[in-house]
């Protein structure tokens, strides 16, 4: 087998895991349980309920529907939805292991999220194109694969990447159907390999690829055999989608000192307007991919949590929103998306709150699995459960078990 992307990859995947990653990996899979918490009572978390009688495959709907979960900047998607049902998906894996498993997931969906380029993100959702990568990682993972198991398996599930963005002009479930198509078809990738398949090492790089299919300037892989690639993963404190995330967080800052004053100029970089210009949202998800009523909702006195953009908040908000206008700024534009920033009022933020230029510590993270708990009609005490289980436990059955009795 010649020395290919995936072949590199493959190696590095079979590296040994240390307990500092594993430590990491606590507080995504705690972030990823608070999503999932938040959005078990809507539309996603009733879905993910049907489909399935196992908690991790449940739990596969509603983690990305409340727009919280956690994300790669370069990369541009979001990992935690995808690589924690896949590594939670072993009944008799120990909690190290499926630990392990999460951190090769990241690594592998971050690795090659990283190397598709603007053209890939104006056409295909990186979180699903690059997600059968990483829930194949982290699926082998469990499996105990070997480097040449990995590049196998990998090759077979990238050559059904796929995912549009088209559905982002409709108010649909089709965002979280890619999050399940990722999860599923990685982790039948790495399944079937198990069993004997074989898959082209080529896959990334070849004729017929996916780069030459899906990329016009392709870039290397992220990461090296030097660390892991899930410390470069961010955190998201606000329920909306991670774009507006910087006019929020420079909209904060200036409601703090007292000098948030209408009108609202928000100049930021030109994916934002892209996915988030919506003057006008009429329903929740499109208050979430809102910069005008991210604006609003900070300028009102809130902040920013899944109650906030509701229709009752649409409605309220008008007003507010009528007196936010956007634009780009081609020197935010150039920083990103190495980094994600806006200036609102003239005040420019060049990093958001949650980033790891300015890291949410483990507080903030239990904070907010108590906040989406009680948004999803949990009590307190399931909230802790789901703290002590994420961050101490060594029972990982047990947190299978919640999510089926969350979704049930």
């Amino acid at each position: 087998m010649s020395d290919t992307h995936l072949t590199q990859l493959g190696r590095r995947l079979a590296r040994i895991v240390p307990e500092g990653e594993r430590k990491r990996a606590r507080l995504h899979l705690l972030d990823w349980l608070a999503c999932v918490a938040g959005a078990r009572d809507g539309e996603a978390g009733h879905l993910g309920g049907a489909i399935s009688q196992q908690g991790w495959e449940r739990a596969t709907y509603p983690g990305n529907a409340l727009e919280m979960d956690d994300v790669h900047r370069t990369a541009l998607l979001h990992p935690g939805p995808v690589i924690w049902p896949a590594a939670m998906s072993m009944g008799s894996a120990s909690m190290d292991a499926r630990l392990e498993a999460a951190v090769r997931g990241y690594e592998a969906m971050i690795a090659i999220g990283a190397a598709l380029d603007a053209h890939h993100y104006a056409h295909w959702h990186p979180t699903t194109t690059a997600g059968v990568f990483g829930s194949c990682a982290a699926f082998g993972s469990l499996i105990g694969f070997a480097p040449v198991e990995y590049t196998n398996a990998m090759g077979n599930a990238g050559s059904v990447a796929g995912g549009l963005w088209h559905m982002r002009h409709d108010n649909v479930l089709t965002k979280q159907w890619h999050v399940y198509h990722a999860v599923r078809t990685g982790r039948d990738a790495a399944l079937h390999v198990h069993y004997g398949a074989t898959g082209p090492a080529a896959l990334l790089e070849g004729p017929q690829g996916l780069f030459e299919a899906m990329t016009q300037q392709p870039r290397e892989l992220a990461g090296d055999d030097a660390g892991w690639l899930i410390h470069e993963v961010s955190f998201k404190p606000f329920a909306a989608c991670r774009h507006t995330h910087p006019a929020i967080d420079a909209a904060m800052e200036l409601r703090a000192e007292g000098q948030l004053e209408a009108p609202f100029k928000v100049e930021t970089f030109a994916d934002a307007l892209t996915f988030c210009d919506r003057p006008d949202p009429k329903t929740e998800l499109e208050a979430k991919f809102s910069l005008q009523h991210a604006v609003a909702v900070v300028a009102d006195g809130r902040a920013a949590n899944p109650e906030d953009f509701t229709e009752d908040a649409i409605a309220a908000l008008a007003d507010l929103r009528a007196q936010v206008s956007v634009s780009e700024d081609a020197e935010v534009t150039a920083r990103y998306p190495a980094h994600f920033g806006a200036r609102v009022n003239g005040l420019e933020l060049v990093d958001t709150l949650g980033d790891p230029e300015r890291p949410v510590g483990e507080e903030r993270i239990v904070e907010k699995m108590h906040t989406l708990a009680r948004w999803g009609g949990l009590s307190d005490s399931e909230a802790k459960r789901a703290v002590g289980l994420a961050l101490h436990g060594d029972d990982a059955t047990a947190i299978d078990t919640m999510l089926e009795e969350w979704l049930a």
